[in-house]
């Protein structure tokens, strides 16, 4: 394939689109639903470590995913040989999940005209010499704020991928999706302890935007203040203890501990502590999730998704009552409900399934002051880091990066090592406070599923969950 000019994958790999049409439509007849997914995607990364470039990597990926879903059943080819023998090839394999069976194809997803980001690629711009001397830069910046700084890692990293999904009944949807991303972690020490903090930012947009000094240095600050908060925190203790969750990146436990079981496939197989709860709550009044793929420039969102519907806002859950789940359109269907633009991919050699884009509690009435004021003894979560989570129980544990003990409502010393383990849907169920400062993310999550790793987004607002079990090493 010659690097596209437009969104037009089928002329770019010298394919006639009819002849495409034609054996789409072939493998696809008698199926339920199924697409042919074209993907070409650029992506590029460098990382500046202990004052050098320690790693640089350009690559360039493309080829196609041809689906037939026939009602539970999925058959899936792909290849990155972009050809009409290729096409044929995949075309003979997914044809064997239709044996003995004859469904009626759906009919296509919803057009839409909106773009939520821009079509230009990020790659294309600062060059490639001038990304090292900020990544340089910006380590120089580092190690000058303190002396205690021991290493500093520096990394950027930017795609541009272009899709152009194709239905068998000719409907056929394009994007062009632009990705970016800017990380510091910093690593200090006094003697012969060490600690580390980290910050990050980006989103769907060029590398303009977050390589300004004020942003960069932002990051850079960020990681430090974290690092040095560490390097002065006291063990943390273990026991049951009321806990503030901080706004914006602590939405990450509502994301694992909450949203998965959120997803429409773990519903239907009746896989998630959430299956069957419809109508019914599952939350303390006054807690609402959403998942939102319509906000422009966030890392999460997408104009439409990988199965071609354009994304929506879904309210997951309303003042504590479970409203619906995250569709794709397989599952939408074998539900009985209408998708919700949650069917995404990690590329053209992955099948689509539900998956969330953004997903955010939204903000309640109290000020976070008040809330920090009305808890005795407990711990404060500013940021959290790595996590497990079990679907089926919604048991989590998650390690805290930055934490504090709270002691008779007022903030005290930082701690180290705090784990929070709990059950996403009953800690739903002991919030009695949510604060009126609802935040996104910076701009840096990402979320696996099935060995799939796609761009996310969460957020809430500060909040107190009661009574949740806290590890410790104190």
């Amino acid at each position: 394939m010659t690097e596209p000019t437009s969104v037009d994958l089928i002329r770019a790999a010298g394919l006639d689109t009819d002849r495409v049409t034609t054996i789409a439509a072939d493998a696809l007849s008698g199926a339920d639903d199924g697409e042919l997914f074209f993907e070409y995607s650029q992506s590029e990364a460098l990382m500046f470590d202990n004052g050098r470039l320690k790693s640089a990597s350009y690559n360039t990926a493309q080829g196609f995913g041809l689906r037939a879903v026939a009602d539970e059943a999925v058959g899936y080819a792909h290849s990155d040989e972009l050809s009409e023998a290729s096409l044929k090839r995949a075309a003979d394999a997914v044809q064997a999940v239709k044996r003995g069976y004859t469904g009626t194809y759906a009919a296509p997803p919803a057009r839409t005209n909106r773009s939520l980001y821009g079509d230009a690629n990020p790659l294309d711009g600062p060059v490639f010499e001038d990304k090292v001397k900020l990544l340089q830069t910006i380590d120089a910046y580092a190690r000058d704020r303190d002396p205690r700084v021991r290493q500093v890692t520096v990394s950027m990293a930017g795609s541009h991928q272009v899709v152009d999904i194709l239905r068998a009944d000719g409907a056929r949807v394009r994007d062009v999706r632009p990705l970016v991303r800017l990380n510091v972690s910093i690593v200090v020490g006094d003697g012969d302890r060490q600690e580390a903090g980290s910050y990050g930012t980006g989103g769907r947009e060029a590398f303009s935007r977050f390589i300004t000094e004020d942003s960069w240095q932002y990051c850079a600050d960020e990681a430090l203040r974290q690092a040095l908060v560490n390097l002065d925190a006291v063990p943390a203790p273990a026991g049951s203890f009321d806990v503030v969750l901080g706004p914006g990146w602590p939405g990450i436990l509502l994301h694992e501990a909450v949203g998965h079981g959120l997803e429409g496939d773990f519903n239907r197989k009746d896989q998630s502590a959430f299956a069957g709860l419809l109508g019914q709550r599952v939350a303390s009044p006054g807690v609402t999730v959403i998942d939102d793929g319509t906000i422009a420039d966030r890392r999460g969102s997408l104009t439409v998704d990988d199965e071609g519907t354009p994304t929506e806002r879904t309210v997951l859950i309303e003042d504590g009552i479970l409203k619906g789940y995250m569709q794709d359109r397989q599952n939408a269907r074998l539900m009985g409900v209408k998708p919700t633009g949650n069917g995404r991919r990690q590329s053209f050699a992955h099948v689509p399934m539900p998956r969330m884009t953004n997903t955010y509690m939204l903000a309640g009435e109290h000020d976070p002051a008040e809330i920090l004021a009305s808890v005795k003894d407990g711990i404060y979560a500013v940021s959290f880091g790595g996590g497990q989570v079990d679907i089926t129980s919604g048991k989590f544990v998650f390690s805290c990066t930055e934490a504090y003990r709270i002691e008779n409502g007022k903030v005290g010393a930082p701690v180290k090592g705090a784990m929070l383990i709990g059950n996403g849907p009953d800690a739903l169920t002991r919030v009695p406070m949510i604060g009126n400062d609802m935040a996104l993310d910076p701009g840096i999550g990402t979320c696996g599923k099935a060995g799939q790793g796609v761009p996310v987004g969460v957020g809430q607002p500060t909040l107190r969950i009661d009574g949740m079990t806290v590890g410790g090493t104190g």
